[in-house]
């Protein structure tokens, strides 16, 4: 496979986006920690690539994942959190 092939199916992929795939680093069925993980995950890339003055669009990843797996009411909750100061999380 050529590596243009290997970036046109990552690419195909990410556009056929629906649901979170499968991650072994949390292979329960209760997925709350992933949910934070690719909460914190997509805050520490966007602020890492907007410091550097570079696009955060590969950020979008995180935000997709953790949007599909979390309750609005909790990404409320810590977006709320984040602009009082009181997130408990490290970004």
């Amino acid at each position: 496979m050529k590596p243009t092939d290997m970036a046109e199916t990552i690419d195909e992929k990410i556009k056929n986006y629906r649901t979170a795939p499968f991650d072994s680093r949390f292979p329960n069925t209760n997925q709350t920690r992933n949910c934070f993980q690719n909460y914190l995950d997509y805050h520490r890339c966007n602020k890492a690539l907007t410091s550097k003055g570079q696009d955060a669009s590969p950020c979008d990843w995180y935000q997709r994942v953790y949007k599909s797996l979390c309750p609005n009411s909790w990404v409320g909750k810590w977006d709320e959190q984040i602009e009082n100061g009181s997130f408990p999380g490290k970004i």
